[in-house]
């Protein structure tokens, strides 16, 4: 398997439980902006995985791990909010 496809289906959660949260939570106050954050965050690294120049940098040993770290540290917020 493509090892970009751990970023892309990180990603792929992070948008998800944006969009998720953004429907289920309607109608709380600043719901909007708390899912906004999720939603760009999961569409951004998404993204950013099809640049063919990317590559080598997000599959460095650090990328890796930062990748990792927030990730988890996303998951986190969206269950928080």
């Amino acid at each position: 398997m493509n090892p970009l496809n751990y970023f892309r289906f990180g990603a792929y959660a992070i948008l998800a439980m944006g969009l998720i949260n953004l429907r289920y939570q309607t109608g709380s106050e600043a719901n909007l902006p708390k899912s906004s954050a999720l939603i760009l965050l999961g569409s951004l690294v998404l993204l950013i995985t099809f640049i063919p120049g990317v590559k080598n940098l997000l599959l460095s040993k650090f990328s890796k791990v930062v990748g990792i770290l927030g990730l988890v540290a996303s998951i986190i917020y969206g269950f928080l909010i």
